[in-house]
Parts: C-alpha cells; sequence; structure tokens
C-alpha cells in the first residue's frame, strides 16, 4: 500500500497554549542569539540562520523535538511516512515559518519607533498560528499543511508548564499556611 493511501491516524493532540509556548521558547532564544550581532539586517540574517539550526539542525538530531518542543513534550512528525521528516523537508518547513519568524523579530525590534509597523510584521505570523487553533482534527497551521507535517504529543520531554503549574500551586498552599 502506497503511503499516500494510508488511512488517517489519530495522534495525541497538542494544546494550543504548549504549542505556542514552544513556539515563544524558541523564538525567545533565537531572538537573544541574534540581538548580539548588531541591529538591522545583520541582526535578521543571524536570526534567520539561528532559526534554521535550532529548528532544523537540533531537531533533526533530536528525534523531532526543538528546544522549546523538549520543554513542552511535542515533536514533529511527517504525516505520510509517520515518522520525524528529513533534512529537506524540515528545512523547507522551517525555511516558511522562520521567515514569518524573521518578520516578527524586526516588528519586536521596532516596537518602541512604531507599535504599528510591529502589528504588520507580526500579523503574518498570527494568522499562520490562527489556522493550527481553529483546526479540529490535526491543530495544522498553515505551515504543516502546505508542508504535510504535524505536531504530536510525546512523553519524550521536560513538561515545562506542568512543573510551572506544579510548583505555583505548591507556592500557593505554602503561603496560605
Amino acid at each position: 500500500m502506497e503511503p499516500d493511501l494510508l488511512p488517517p491516524k489519530k495522534f495525541p493532540r497538542v494544546p494550543f497554549e504548549r504549542r505556542f509556548y514552544a513556539f515563544a521558547i524558541d523564538l525567545t532564544l533565537t531572538w537573544l542569539l541574534s540581538s548580539f550581532a548588531g541591529k538591522g539586517a545583520v541582526q535578521a540574517i543571524v536570526f534567520f540562520l539561528a532559526w534554521i539550526l535550532l529548528r532544523v539542525v537540533v531537531v533533526d538530531k533530536n528525534q523531532g523535538q526543538s528546544l522549546g518542543s523538549w520543554c513542552m513534550d511535542i515533536k514533529v512528525l511527517d504525516l505520510r511516512f509517520r515518522k520525524v521528516p528529513d533534512l529537506f523537508a524540515l528545512a523547507k518547513r522551517e525555511g516558511c515559518l522562520g521567515g514569518l519568524a524573521t518578520f516578527a523579530a524586526i516588528g519586536f525590534n521596532l516596537f518602541f519607533i512604531n507599535p504599528f509597523s510591529t502589528l504588520l510584521l507580526v500579523s503574518p505570523l498570527i494568522v499562520d498560528c490562527a489556522i493550527a487553533y481553529a483546526d479540529d482534527d490535526w491543530n495544522q497551521a498553515f505551515h504543516d499543511r502546505f508542508f504535510g507535517t504535524v505536531m504530536v504529543q510525546t512523553k519524550r520531554g521536560y513538561s515545562l508548564d506542568i512543573r510551572l503549574r506544579r510548583f505555583l500551586a505548591d507556592l500557593r498552599y505554602r503561603m496560605r499556611r
């Protein structure tokens, strides 16, 4: 049976918040790394290269997880083959998403100069991710649909959100006593 003709398999759905936090961790880390490179075009180029390094090379070597995905127990899979995408597929996927993230980082850098430009530069990323929020079946964003990937939950990771929730609950309990 051809891989295209396999019946769809149900994967563990990833809550939208976890996807958002994983993306925010990766975006923040890459933005911090690129902030040491200077201003303007140099910073944008360093941001994009660091994004590709973090989201392609690391994901390829780390069983489908970037640092943010590892913190949130998420992994990327190719829907056709039901395994971690190859390096070329990851590069295409993250090239598209990295371009949008680069525009968002430029917008965040321009926030204090012109807040309206931030909105213009961040809005394509918001639209891309809003599609994932609206998708009930696979939680696929536009870049996931276009390149045939899906984000799934895994047991391999740190569960940062759960650990923080427990820590805050414990802290509240100790404060009340």
